[in-house]
């Protein structure tokens, strides 16, 4: 049997982590299920009670690729807020590699992403780009502070 698996991130408030991953990622929310005019109802319908959908009004809290090709990221609403770095984070790979483009294109073209993500919401935590080295990455944080890293 084949495994599937998705990314799970707690938040605070899904739909502007939700927001902010779709336009990073250019994934789309999750719709929900077909026969159901939105998630909060589809939930209420199953028996979850509704103090237990703190933000089901923003929809499942769950981001996909368009393609169907990539993971699904699900943003679960949690009352705790972030207290330490994350153990885990989303790695963002906006350039194609070193053999593909050149230093020069590759760190104006990640310069130029990160400028982007800053005005979405991000904040940069460091620059990662080692003197003489043929290297350039980003570690930032969500509208949350949770970190994820762009190269």
């Amino acid at each position: 049997m084949t495994k599937t698996w998705q990314l799970t991130v707690d938040c605070a408030d899904t739909g502007r982590v939700v927001e902010f991953w779709c336009a990073a990622l250019g994934y789309v929310p999750e719709p929900a299920p077909q026969g159901w005019s939105s998630w909060l109802e589809y939930w209420l319908a199953a028996g979850i009670p509704q103090e237990d959908l703190v933000g089901a009004e923003n929809g499942s809290g769950a981001i996909l690729d368009p393609e169907g090709v990539l993971p699904r990221i699900w943003f679960q609403e949690v009352p705790e807020g972030k207290t330490v770095k994350n153990r885990l984070h989303i790695d963002v790979r906006h350039t194609p590699g070193r053999d593909a483009m050149p230093y020069a294109e590759r760190r104006a073209s990640l310069e130029a992403e990160v400028e982007r993500l800053v005005a979405l919401g991000a904040s940069i935590a460091r620059v990662n780009a080692p003197e003489g080295a043929d290297y350039f990455a980003v570690t930032l944080h969500d509208p949350e502070g949770n970190e994820f890293c762009i190269s």
